[in-house]
């Protein structure tokens, strides 16, 4: 019987690896979805009780999940698209590194300039 071969299931595939970060924003963001819909009823219920809630979220740990939120949907929003292209286009498999690649730029030349935007507002400056 052949031995099990040590170490991760995922060798370094980015097919792999964007497969798992894919549904790990897809969870983030779902949890994120629903506190968002829970603390927003909630002002249906309490307007007070909501600008309380709310007042809670301006602190600067709120402010940093706020950009792994922003990071986790934009990766999931163009890993999106480039799984729709693998999937739907003839030269998609052939190109997904290719693919891979531009999502990781497009996701940088957004990401960056936003976490510069609103880390400035977040620690005051």
């Amino acid at each position: 019987m052949p031995s099990k071969p040590a170490g991760t299931l995922y060798r370094g595939r980015e097919g792999m690896w964007s497969w798992v970060a894919h549904r790990i924003t897809g969870v983030g963001i779902f949890f994120f979805l629903l506190v968002h819909v829970l603390d927003t009823a909630l002002v249906r219920v309490s307007p007070e009780a909501y600008n309380e809630v709310i007042g809670t979220y301006k602190n600067p740990i709120v402010g940093l999940m706020e950009v792994g939120l922003v990071g986790a949907i934009l990766f999931h929003a163009f890993n999106g698209i480039r799984l729709i292209l693998v999937d739907f286009w003839a030269k998609g498999p052939r190109n997904q590194r290719k693919l891979m690649i531009g999502v990781g730029v497009v996701w940088v030349v957004l990401f960056v300039p936003f976490v510069a935007r609103h880390l400035t507002h977040v620690f005051g400056g």
